[in-house]
């Protein structure tokens, strides 16, 4: 049995002040007011390198044919090296995942979506990307890093990820904590 023994806060600071947009700083789920699930925690972790696609949406054809169900997919797009975090031109940098290729994660199902991008499409479909996924408890995972350090120690290999959202409510997103497992 798993018991969160995390203290839940809500969008309202101790002094009645709102937090402003806490749920999406750094490192985060995009849950989209749904609750996280505790068992979501320990995934098999698969990483995508998307790297040298820049011109296209990223299809199910890019996809290595070893994902299996309830695995976290991430995508190293390396914009988070190349861009820095934050700003104007990184927020307006996703990893262009095709329509189809995130509904064939959905249906997989695949647990988590992560990318060291502010998001896995573009800006203007960001929020709904998100609402989708979250509908179907697969959660998005943004602003990922240190993947090439993931990918030289795991290479092609699949690892354990922890993933360890705060216990926020009534936010569309949440901060977390992921940790790669790359133990052989």
């Amino acid at each position: 049995m798993l018991i969160d023994l995390t203290l839940a806060i809500d969008r309202k600071s101790a002094d009645g002040q709102p937090l402003r947009n806490l749920g999406h700083l750094g490192t985060h789920f995009d849950v989209m007011d749904k609750e996280f699930p505790l068992h979501y925690v320990r995934r098999v972790g698969r990483l995508v390198d998307i790297r040298g696609v820049r011109d296209r949406e990223i299809e199910v054809a890019d996809l290595p044919s070893e994902i299996h169900s309830d695995e976290f997919v991430i995508f190293r797009t390396n914009y988070i090296e190349e861009i820095g975090y934050g700003g104007k031109t990184y927020n307006f940098t996703s990893a262009e995942l095709s329509d189809a290729l995130v509904a064939h994660l959905v249906t997989r199902p695949v647990s988590l979506i992560g990318v060291d991008a502010a998001s896995i499409q573009r800006r203007d479909k960001h929020r709904q990307v998100d609402e989708y996924c979250a509908a179907r408890n697969v959660f998005v995972v943004e602003n990922l890093t240190n993947l090439e350090c993931l990918s030289l120690a795991a290479g092609r290999e699949p690892f354990v990820v922890y993933c360890l959202p705060l216990n926020f409510r009534g936010l569309t997103g949440l901060p977390c904590r992921v940790v790669a497992d790359v133990s052989r």
